[in-house]
């Protein structure tokens, strides 16, 4: 797939709307009752960046962004602002943030995931854009060194192990991550009278699958 490990601007994505996206079948029943049906196993993200352009300076910054991008060809990272931590925002990340696998003595490869969980029920997301430089690891509470004990691609989220944690130890991870996505319109439509009175252009944008 097309993409390019670079964040769309932050100052810009923060002041966006948007959010996950679920699909969902619903029959009614002559009854009354509902039969319900999960057509997507996981989420998909879309936002409106318009509502982050806050001056024509924003506005140029999204234009040479989107040519650079060539519109819908290339795909890109977004910071949510409301969820971009393996923990909540406002907290500190830690290594024991996320559980992200078990020992078994032999497996050296796992993929760094984040669990939501309200009440009993729970969601697992796989982690595919963590940030370099922010990620945390720990085998049964024990501190591990990236680039020694173990290494992390940036653009895969998959954590490599020099030596396969030993059987039933819980890998942890704490980190900051990106969403990825694409424009979703191969065309951007300005208005620059519109815009100085004050209307938001519209600047779509989609969780791609990875």
């Amino acid at each position: 797939m097309s993409f390019h490990e670079v964040r769309f601007p932050t100052a810009i994505a923060r002041g966006a709307s948007g959010g996950p996206e679920r699909r969902t079948e619903i029959v009614t029943l002559g009854s009354g009752f509902e039969e319900r049906n999960a057509v997507w196993s996981q989420s998909r993200r879309r936002y409106n960046a318009g509502y982050g352009v806050k001056s024509l300076d924003d506005l140029h910054a999204v234009l040479a962004f989107f040519e650079a991008r060539e519109g819908r060809l290339y795909g890109f990272r977004w910071k949510d602002a409301g969820d971009f931590k393996s923990c909540a925002p406002l907290q500190t990340i830690a290594a024991n943030d996320q559980t992200i696998g078990i020992g078994d003595d032999e497996e050296t490869e796992f993929q760094l995931t984040k669990t939501y969980v309200s009440g009993s029920a729970s969601h697992v997301r796989q982690i595919t854009k963590p940030v370099a430089g922010t990620v945390l690891v720990a085998v049964d509470g024990v501190a591990q060194t990236l680039g020694v004990d173990v290494t992390l691609d940036a653009a895969t989220g998959l954590l490599t192990f020099a030596s396969p944690p030993a059987a039933d130890a819980v890998i942890t991870a704490g980190f900051e991550f990106d969403v990825p996505v694409r424009f979703d319109s191969d065309s951007l439509e300005i208005n620059l009278a519109a815009f100085d009175a004050g209307e938001i252009p519209s600047i779509p944008i989609i969780e791609v699958r990875l």
